[in-house]
Order: structure tokens, then sequence, then C-alpha cells
């Protein structure tokens, strides 16, 4: 080791330092959030896969893209029949609706219902407006890097699959 330089790894993982650090807070906010995430499921009556599936095709609405089952399962990882009793699941309470696609009339799509957007935003809406308000106090130079690290991150995270 160079005088003055901390060595990058030890036995038992990385060095410590301010990125393990700041790797450490973002688990610890991922923990949070699942907790946060599973307050809504419980509060709704709903299983924590809903949520994650209303979160999926909320983010396809959002992006103008059409979820049909079979990519709505492929980003959950669930088999078909699993992807089946979900949908039917969500349907059964009012929260999502098949479709015939917009593109392909032949195709059925999954939509999510303003029902679910509301309860959505009557549960989450408070942590997201803090959340803007909070990175409104970065530059944009700061914001790029913030972007920069969560999007290489969750690629991370994402490489698993």
């Amino acid at each position: 080791m160079i005088a003055g330089r901390l060595p990058v790894s030890t036995p038992s993982g990385p060095a410590p330092g301010p990125e393990l650090e700041i790797v450490h807070l973002l688990r610890a906010t991922t923990v949070e959030l699942g907790l946060h995430s599973g307050r809504f499921a419980q509060r709704n009556g709903m299983h924590p896969t809903d949520v994650r599936a209303l979160i999926a095709l909320m983010d396809a609405r959002r992006a103008g893209e059409e979820m049909s089952a079979g990519r709505l399962g492929g980003v959950l990882g669930l088999n078909s029949a699993g992807t089946t009793a979900l949908v039917d699941r969500l349907e059964g309470a009012g929260l999502v609706r098949r479709v015939r696609g917009e593109r392909d009339r032949r195709r059925v799509v999954i939509e999510v219902e303003d029902r679910a957007v509301e309860l959505g935003q009557d549960f989450f809406g408070p942590l997201i407006e803090r959340s803007v308000e909070l990175l409104r106090g970065y530059d944009d130079h700061q914001l790029a890097a913030i972007r920069g690290f969560l999007t290489g991150v969750r690629e991370a995270a994402a490489g698993g699959r």
C-alpha cells in the first residue's frame, strides 16, 4: 500500500469510505421504500407483486407504451399462470382492465385504471413531493450526477435478469 492511500478493498469487502457510505445509504433507502410500498399493499389488501405490477403499468402509461400480459410478466419475473392470476386479481379489484391494443387490435394489453393512479397518488404523493423538493436543491450538474449514479446502480442490479 502506498503511504497515505487507503486500500481499495479489505478481506471483508470494499474499504470504508464515502463511496461505501453512499452505497449503504442507498441500501437503507431501498429498504425504507420497500417498507413504505408494503404499507401501501397492506392498506389496500394487495400483495407486494400487485404494487410492482401497478408501478410497471403506470411507468408504461407515462412512457406512452402498451403493456401486454406477457411483457408485464417478464418485467415482474412471473410465469404465464402467475401473470394471469395477478391480472385477474387486479382486474377484480378494479385497478386494471384488459383492452385491445391501439397499434394492433388483435393484441390484448393491460391498462391501469384511474382508481389505481388515485390510490397511488394519495399514498405516495407526499413522498414524491418531498423527493422533488429535495432535488430542487441541486444544480443541473449535481442532478446529472445523481441520475447517472442511480441509472448505473439500476442497470447493475438488472444485470442479473
